[in-house]
């Protein structure tokens, strides 16, 4: 495939050298230099674009890509509040996104445990559960988008608990959830991939469940092959659907 390359930073790097030992071409890079060569008419020189950039130029991107009719898979997180307005455009234009938090075979499977546990703890009330999550100080949304989807799987498993809220650690804004609340702590320290762990704790005893990163190539390999699967589809996906 030929393959632009939105955001070439660190991911962008790694992603780049994993596609080009898969077979794939990259004929496009935009980086922070050179957004004005973010046009349709150079987008269609891709079959589809992958995007890593930043929140704030992440659904400028999106839109870019849909008017040059372009599929692209987004890995960039903190713009989940237009989530539902970006699948109706993609929809009604007849585009093809896939989107994911993280694109980590190993996260994928711990979102599914996550899951499962949530649902066992509906019969053990007295289990207090919080989500942690660990980045790198380049880290430029808190929660993680990863996080969020952790919290989402046990607000939607977990009859006790209806909504998240969150604290970032050392910004000297504590949070008090209230019972129904869960809450996810963030932590932003130097060269941290990325660590996410949920804990139930009670008088007796405390469960754990963590997935740590070693490095970002797990995500930019998912990412690279996600765009492989999009091949020949068309509509609104998530990293999920790979894994289903």
């Amino acid at each position: 495939m030929k393959i632009a390359l939105l955001g070439y930073g660190k991911m962008g790097q790694i992603i780049e050298k994993f596609a080009l030992e898969r077979g794939h071409e990259i004929v496009l890079k935009i980086f922070i230099d050179n957004q004005d060569e973010l046009t349709r008419q150079n987008l269609k020189a891709a079959d589809v674009a992958i995007d890593f950039s930043t929140p704030d130029s992440v659904l400028n991107n999106i839109y870019t890509c849909f008017d040059a009719n372009v599929p692209i898979v987004v890995g960039t997180t903190g713009w989940y509040g237009k989530l539902q307005e970006v699948k109706n455009e993609c929809n009604n234009s007849n585009n093809t996104l896939l989107y994911g938090s993280n694109f980590s075979i190993g996260v994928n499977l711990f979102f599914k445990l996550n899951q499962t546990l949530a649902k066992l703890m509906n019969s053990y009330p007295a289990y207090e559960v919080q989500v942690e999550e660990i980045h790198h100080t380049q880290k430029l949304d808190a929660p993680s988008g990863t996080a969020i989807t952790i919290a989402e799987g046990i607000v939607d498993n977990l009859d006790r608990k209806t909504e998240w809220l969150n604290e970032v650690v050392g910004t000297n804004v504590e949070m008090f959830p209230k019972a129904d609340q869960l809450l996810i702590e963030s932590h932003r320290i130097e060269n941290i991939p990325g660590t996410h762990t949920v804990i139930y704790s009670s008088e007796v005893d405390e469960i754990e469940i963590k997935h740590t990163a070693h490095s970002r190539a797990g995500f930019a390999l998912g990412a690279v092959v996600a765009a492989e699967w999009l091949e020949n589809k068309k509509g609104f996906f998530s990293i999920t659907d790979i894994f289903e």
